[in-house]
Order: structure tokens, then sequence, then C-alpha cells
């Protein structure tokens, strides 16, 4: 007989009475799933799963915890999806169909009415399951009660959130729940009856026994978890596996298999070891230039990830625009070649970084090789909440499963999917549609996105079983690891540390990264930290002052450091005060720029961005100033970085674009690191001393004419950077209340203390620009040589500044400590715990979570110890009432209406979502927030909310006038193309 025709046997030979309880019920067709055709679906599944998507690094780490290796893993993995549901068979969840119900009755099962069970809910079928299953291993097989919880809780969590130990004692107090008493004896026949088919189909048995003994780790009950959740998830499609009574029955083989190729999951990647030099590595992966050579950096990276033993944590310290980001993808395709990773997902600090990203993931995937005889696709995602306007991605071929998830009456069905099939530009990539969402997309192969999406996997939330999977199977690359604050870093410690236990790969790439943070994460990710073991030889990492920098950590290894030599390309940027006075600098950049040329203005605010531009475009003219900063519409946005990078990229996409004349473009800080734009004069608000040297990456950033920079003008060939945003009478120098409240003032002290020896007084020359003018002498800062030594003076703990300086330092030192620790305490609210010892079980394990609410403004706001900020669709309500969208926007997009009354086109209401625009900050404090919210609720239209809107339903909508003027929250708003959205207090 075949193992189909057996397996399938054993579930028809079971009595009527276990073959009447049901699992799934479709009130429209009266459609039923019982329970046990759902057990045995969730179970094959789940072995499919296991066989051919799970990634090799996640079955290696399951099957170490259990005495047969893989072959008990798989037993394991694909017997607790199979007895999942087994909480259904209970009273508690029976009543809810009365239909059903009665069918069971006549099998002796007594079921009360549903209105009779008003405590019913105390006994969710997923705790119930729990209970039944830690009963039968104690009364059936002989185990320690404490033992069981390893295995129970992955049942008890399936819906998203293990339980706590009230919840269990609860049930405990209401056995009614569980078997009615009129029936008991019967109902727990029936428990046990389908609990020994599932062990008997999956061939448990007779491993129970030397399964009592187990001391399973947290990381691995977590992935038996998310494996059972992913199962249950497809197991209940009902297009894929659809409810009886069917139309044409099929055998047990054609039901699974035909669902698992309509479903059609990408399998892993499975990286192949390169065997030839570095150089060839790269030539082959990124379409380098004839003559291009590799950069030791890259060189060094690639062969230190090679020698370890076992991939582990590399940290990456090297120059902006030295390639660390081609560095970083050629060690994770080594890391997942040695690990059985089966995809890598990249991390960066904001949606632009992100966007830019994903466009060169798509291209180094395109050359990735796979070891599989037929690779077929890869799946591919981005994770932030606009990447559905990102056109990249809406550019790929959609595989589409078929049909939406089966929601069940008591749990939490997953999001549904709408089908797809567009035609992508690279066959091999997909967009898997089973894996859209903000709870499955991440579970992709190959995932870009914010850093928030990192993050998440440290808040307690609902399914974060699911974020654990999705990150256990890759390598983990972190780009622009010095961008984080307290609070955040103290997340990505939380996460790096679990990372660690999963044995992950992770590649951290930074220019600016102080020596502390350094040592900080390695340790985390170590599992090492005060107050345990093994911090000693840690000290290394923080020791270390090389630049260029690798450090590694391997598990069971000594933490190294190798200091690659720089790559020779460097650039000399004289520094010099500059008095915090608009006039002044448009007098300054009148005389610099008088034989043309173009420079930055960098400025911490939207408002000082916004006053600088006013009055510098009344001296030069509108065509000559460019505002860029983050207060724009999306579309608007995207149209600027565009034009930024068209106007002042590199010489190779500049060509012909780069203005001629004067021209300068006055922005924030969303030009310090996602943009390779290169202008010949930096202007610059004082900020901390690591985003400084971010900025200064952006003056003489690429050769224009030869060693001497002939393709500048005369007096701008030597890069220079002028620092405002200070009084710089006083003593110390006062930044100003912007940049304090934006970077806090210890740190822009620390910054204006060890730039002091590089800055000369307003309008003197600097040893490196010839003879001095007058007065005080400054001198150049070199990059990349000072880059190290300047960023790890500001953040070590030595004394630095002038001694005059101390006393008011030393102020906002124990201003800053304070602000740290509280920001430490409000993380640790919802912050997942330390991975604990093995045998401890997942009950509690995100206790006092914060729900639903991971990929969630709110979600956002948790990790990022932020407001929650109001984002609104920015759209424009004519004298006649009607809605348009905003008339300048390129390609046919402005002045779109959109019905008011009726469902928008789909087209028109996508464009209306890409005006996406998050208010400032005025607008999440307390006493204005509620009023806005009020306000821009008033502007919902009723048809816009229907589920065939979903661009447009539930999003607020701020409405302009025809003169792009409205007023909000006591607030007046006035938004421009040129300048976006400026906010003034109602006269």
């Amino acid at each position: 007989m075949s193992g189909e025709r057996a397996n399938l046997s054993r579930w028809l030979g079971l009595s009527s009475a276990a073959r009447s309880v049901w699992a799934k019920y479709d009130r429209l067709s009266d459609g039923w799933v019982p329970l046990w055709r759902h057990m045995a679906d969730t179970g094959s599944v789940a072995g499919l799963l296991w066989d051919h998507w799970v990634p090799a690094q996640v079955r290696r780490l399951v099957s170490e915890g259990l005495p047969e290796g893989e072959d008990d893993a798989r037993r394991l993995a694909v017997w607790l999806a199979g007895v999942h549901d087994i909480g259904k068979a209970t009273p508690a969840f029976a009543c809810q169909v009365e239909l059903l119900a009665a069918r069971m009755r006549d099998q002796g099962l007594s079921v009360p009415l549903e209105k009779q069970l008003l405590d019913r809910r105390l006994a969710r079928h997923a705790l119930a399951g729990q209970v039944l299953l830690k009963e039968w291993l104690v009364e059936q097989h002989g185990w320690a009660g404490p033992v069981t919880a390893q295995l129970t809780a992955v049942v008890g969590g399936h819906h998203g959130v293990p339980p706590e130990h009230w919840d269990i004692k609860v049930v405990g107090d209401h056995p009614e729940l569980l078997r009615d008493p009129p029936s008991e004896e019967a109902w727990r026949s029936v428990q046990w009856e389908l609990l020994d088919a599932c062990s008997g189909v999956h061939g448990v048995q007779g491993c129970l026994g030397r399964w009592r003994g187990l001391k399973l780790s947290q990381p691995v009950q977590v992935l038996l978890s998310a494996l059972v959740i992913v199962g249950d998830w497809i197991a209940s499609n009902a297009d894929l596996f659809p409810y009886f009574p069917e139309e044409c029955p099929r055998g047990e083989r054609a039901r699974v298999e035909g669902a698992w190729e309509a479903l059609g999951l990408p399998p892993p990647w499975r990286a192949v070891e390169w065997g030839q030099g570095a150089g060839e590595l790269f030539v082959g992966r990124f379409s380098l230039p004839r003559g291009a050579r590799v950069r030791p950096v890259q060189e060094s990276a690639v062969g230190v990830a090679r020698e370890m033993a076992v991939p582990g944590l590399m940290v990456i310290e090297a120059p902006m625009g030295e390639g660390k980001t081609e560095a970083a993808l050629a060690v994770a395709e080594v890391f997942a070649a040695r690990s059985g990773a089966g995809g890598c997902f990249v991390a960066l600090p904001t949606m632009a970084t992100g966007n830019a990203m994903f466009s060169r993931l798509l291209a180094w995937l395109g050359r990735v090789p796979d070891e599989r005889e037929e690779p077929g696709a890869h799946s591919v995602f981005l994770a932030h909440s606009k990447s559905a306007l990102n056109a990249d991605y809406q550019g790929l071929r959609w595989s589409a499963a078929r049909g939406p998830a089966a929601v069940e009456l008591d749990g939490a069905g997953e999001e549904r999917g709408a089908g797809g099939d567009f035609r992508a530009a690279c066959a091999e990539l997909v967009a898997h549609q089973w894996l859209r969402g903000r709870k499955k997309g991440m579970l992709s192969s190959f995932v870009v996105g914010t850093v928030d999406q990192l993050l998440f996997a440290g808040l307690k939330s609902r399914h974060l079983a699911l974020r654990h999977l999705a990150l256990a199977g890759k390598v983990v690359v972190v780009d622009e690891a010095h961008a984080y604050d307290a609070y955040m870093n103290s997340y990505l410690d939380v996460v790096l540390s679990w990372l660690g236990a999963y044995r992950v790969p992770v590649v951290v790439l930074s220019a600016t990264l102080p020596a502390r943070r350094r040592r900080e994460l390695a340790e985390a990710y170590a599992g090492t930290g005060p107050g345990r073991e093994g911090v000693e030889g840690f000290a290394v990492l923080e020791e270390a002052r090389g630049y260029p920098l690798l450090a590694c950590v391997a598990p069971g290894s000594a933490p190294r450091v190798v200091t690659p030599q720089p790559s020779g390309r460097g650039t000399e940027v004289v520094m010099e005060r500059c008095p915090d006075d608009v006039e002044v600098l448009a007098d300054r950049l009148e005389a610099e720029l008088a034989d043309g040329g173009c420079a930055l203005v960098v400025r911490n605010t939207v408002e000082r961005v916004l006053e600088a531009a006013s009055r510098l475009r009344r001296r030069f003219g509108e065509g000559c100033v460019t505002v860029a900063h983050a207060r724009f519409v999306d579309l608007d946005r995207a149209a600027k970085e565009a034009d930024l990078l068209a106007r002042f990229g590199p010489p190779r996409t500049s060509a012909g674009c780069r203005p001629e004349g004067p021209h300068i473009v006055v922005a924030t800080q969303v030009v310090e690191q996602s943009l390779d734009i290169d202008f010949d004069l930096l202007v610059t608000d004082l900020c901390p001393v690591d985003l400084l040297l971010q900025r200064l990456g952006r003056v003489h950033r690429h050769p224009r004419g030869g060693e001497e920079q002939r393709g500048r003008p005369p007096g701008l060939r030597t890069a220079r950077c002028l620092v405002t945003g200070v009084e710089w009478s006083a003593s110390p120098p006062v930044p100003v209340k912007g940049s304090c409240n934006v970077y806090g003032e210890h740190a822009l002290l620390r910054s204006l203390a060890v730039l002091e020896p590089f800055l000369a007084g307003s309008g003197e020359m600097t040893e490196s620009a010839g003879p001095s003018g007058s007065g005080k002498r400054g001198k150049a800062v070199r990059l990349p040589e000072d880059i190290s030594a300047l960023v790890q003076s500001a953040y070590g703990p030595e004394e630095v500044g002038p001694g005059a300086w101390q006393e008011a330092m030393d102020r906002a030192a124990d201003a800053h400590r304070l602000a740290q620790a509280q920001q430490m305490e409000r993380a640790e609210v919802f912050q997942l715990g330390e991975v604990a010892k093995p045998g401890r079980s997942l009950v509690g394990w995100v206790e006092a979570g914060v729900g639903d609410a991971d990929d969630t403004r709110k979600g956002r706001a948790q990790v990022r110890d932020s407001r929650e900020s109001l984002e609104v669709l920015v759209l424009q309500q004519r004298a006649d009432g009607s809605v348009v969208t905003v008339p300048w926007l390129g390609e046919g997009r402005g002045g779109l209406e959109l019905p008011t009354d009726a469902v928008p086109s789909a087209g028109v209401a996508r464009v209306a979502a890409a005006c996406g625009l998050r208010l400032p900050f005025v607008f999440s404090l307390p006493a204005v927030l509620g009023r806005a919210i009020e306000e821009l609720e008033g502007n919902c239209f009723r048809a816009w909310q229907a589920k065939e809107c979903p661009w447009l339903a539930g999003e607020l909508i701020l409405l302009l006038d025809e003169e792009c003027h409205t007023r909000l929250a006591g607030y007046d708003l006035r938004y421009t193309p040129a300048d976006g959205l400026e906010v003034t207090r109602a006269g």
C-alpha cells in the first residue's frame, strides 16, 4: 500500500464521532472542513514547506536540538502542524455553528448552545489545544508537565501570541469548556483518538519517549511556531484546499500536490561558493567598468568572510563612496553559501535609501548564481509603507496564488490578497502574491526595507514568530549603523542578540561608527555584555583605531579586527566658521559663486531651509535656488531627488545637466546619505560630527576635470565647508535652538570641541588654503584619514575642547545621560526579553506587548521613540467642490478628478495615494493631534472607504484650495511644488 493510502486509511479509520468534529465553515455556501481533514492538510503542507521552502540554515538549527537530527526535526515540525487545531475538538469551539454542532450531538458529543457558553472565549481553540496536548502527553505518554510547555506553547501560540500563565490557569478552572460534562469521556476519547491518529500518520509515536528529555532553545520553539502558522494559513486557503463537499473529490496526494503547485512558492536561494578571487567576483556581480580595480576593503571583506570558520557578524567601516554596499553583498554571498541561508535582508535608515538599494539589489540578483538544478524564480519584497508606489517593485512579475485566505470564526485571518499577473523586466525575480502584506512579505527570499522592519523583531507584537522566521533564514545587512539614537540602538541590540542565537550571518556597515558602539554591536550578537561572561575578549574591538576597519565575531571564536589598506581616494576639506546670519551668508555665496559653481546649504530644520531659501532667491533669483526636504508629497519628493541626481550626480550621469551659472541647493538632512550628489562648496549647520562628515562627503565627491578640479570654477577648486548655525562669540559657542532640539546640546558641543582645531574664523585662510589673511589659522579635514579619529574623539570618554568650555559641556553631558536613561526606560516597555536558557518555553514570550501594531504608524513610533506622526494625502478641492490631484504633477498625473460619490478608478486612486505627506511634529502634540484628526476626518468621502478602493480607504485627506492653502488645527498651511509644505500659526 502506498504511503498516501496508508496515511489516508489512518484518518478514514477514525470513529464517526471523531470524523464529525468540524474545523472550518463558510456561512455563504454551508461548506465545511472536518478537523481531521484540516489536520491532515496542515501536516502535509508543513512537510512540503520543510522539504522545499525552509532554508537549510533554519533546518540545521532546529535539527541540532533533537536526538536524531533532521529526521526528528521534520517529524516534530510536521506533527505540531498536524495537531495545532486540536483545541477545536471542544464544546467551546463547536458550539459556534449549530448545524455542525447538531451533527456532533448525533455522534454522542454533547454540545451546549452557544448562548449557554458565555465564557467560551476563555478557551479559544489555540489555548484549549495547548491544554489538551499537555494532558495527552502527560496522561498517555508519561511526560513531566513542565517539559510539555516547549511543544504545547507552539500550539497555544499558533494565532500569533503564545499564551500567558494566567490564561492557562483560567482554562484549567473551566473544564466544561474543554469537555461538556454529560459526555466528558466521549469528548476525551475523541480528542485522544485524533491526537493518536495524527501521531501515527507522522511517525512520532515511537519518538515521544526519547523526546521526554528535550530542552529546546527558545529560538527553535519560535521557528517551529512560525512554521505551524505558515502551514495553517496555507491549509486554510479555501481555493487551495476546498471545503466539503467537493464537486470533484480528490485523493490526498492530488489534493495536497495540486494546492502546492497552485501556490507556487519559490524555493529558497542556494548560494554557490565562489572559487575565484575577489576581483573576478566583483566584476561578475557589479558590472564594474573596464580597468576598474576592487578596493582593498572590498577584497579584505571577502577574504575574511572566507577565512571565518563559521559565518557570524562582520562590521565594515570605510569611507563614504568606498563600495561598502558591494562588499556587503559579496560577503553575504559567501556567508549564505557556508551557512545555508536562503536569502538576504538589507535594512536601511529611510524609505529613500531603501528605494535606491532595492534597484541595486535587483541588479545584483540578476547576476547571482543558484546551486539548484532548476533555480527558477526568487521571491523579492520591498518592505516599507510606500512600497506599492515604487516603480521597480511594481514592475516585477507577480506570481499569484489562487484566492483569498479563509477566515476562521474565532481566529484572526490573514489579510486578503487580490490576484495579479504583471510581467517583469527580469523573469527570474517575482513578487509573490501570497507573500504580500505586512506579515508575510518579510518571508520572501530577498528583502530590502527600512530598519524599522528589523527592529520590529525586538518589539513584542502579534505574529512576532513570523518575523523571526523571516530573518532566521537570511543573511542580514544593516546599513548606516551610525544613524540611530540610543532608543533605536537598544532595539537593535536586542534583535542582534536573537540573530546571534539563530546563528544568522550579519553584516553591519558604517562610515562613522564610534568604537564603543562597535563593541556593543558585537557583544549583543555574541550574547555577552556587562555582567555576563566573555566580556574581556571584546575590548580589542573598542581599542582598535584603524580605518578602514573590519571587526568580526563568529560563534565559538574570539573577536578579530582587520585593517585593510586605504584605497588612496581622498579629499581635503577646508573648514571655516560662518556667522548665523542669512544676509551674511548671501554676501559670502555671492562672492564665492561669482564665476559660477554649485553650493549646497544644509540646514537642520525645514523652517531654517525655507527662511534661507527665501532670502537667497531675492539675491540670486528664483531659478538659482532649489529646496529639498522631507515635507514634500511623495511624487514631488521623488521628482526632486531625480532632479538633484540628474544635475549634481556623478559626472557620468550629470554630464550636460550641471548648471553653468551659480546655483544653490538648500536642504535638510535628506541629502546626507541617500543621494550621490556633488557640489563645489558646502555650507552646513553644526550637527554631530559623524553626520557632519557625511555632509562633507557631498563636496568635491567626484573628480571634475583632473586632480586640480579644473572642471570647477577657479575659486572653488579647493573643497571648503562653512559651518553655521552657531553663535560663535559665546564661550563655548552656542548652537541654534532648532539644532539642539534635533540633536541635543551634548552631541553638538562634542562636535564643536573636536572640530575646533580645524575651524578657521570667518574670512580667514587655512594652512591648506595658503597664507593666512589674518588671525587664527585652521587646518583641513582629510577624508578619509581624519574620519575615525574625529568620530572616536567625539564619542569617546575623554575630555575634549578648551578648558573654558568644560562646565557647560558637563551640564550638557549630564542632561544627555539623563535623556538616554529615559530613552532606554521607554524602549524596554514593549521590548522583547533576552534569549532564555534551553528548555524555557514561549509561555508569556510577548506578554504585555503592543498587540497587532508592528508595521503601522504606531509600531514605527514604538521602535523610533517618536510620537505617532500624522500622514495625509494631499489633494486639491476646486471652487465647484470637485476634488483633483494637484495640478503640477508630471506624466499626466496632475489635475485628475476623483469622484467623491463613487469609487475612483484604480489608476487615479493610485496617483492620489502617491501624494502622501507626513505632517510636521507640531501636529503630533497632544494639544493639536486630536483637533487635527477630527478636522481631517471631515474630509472623509464614504465611497473611498469601500474595500474596492484599497489605495484610499482609511487615509486622512488634506484638501488644499485653488491657491494651495488650507487651515488645520489653528495653523495655516501653504504648499508649493518649489518649497513643499509651509506651516505658520494662524493669526
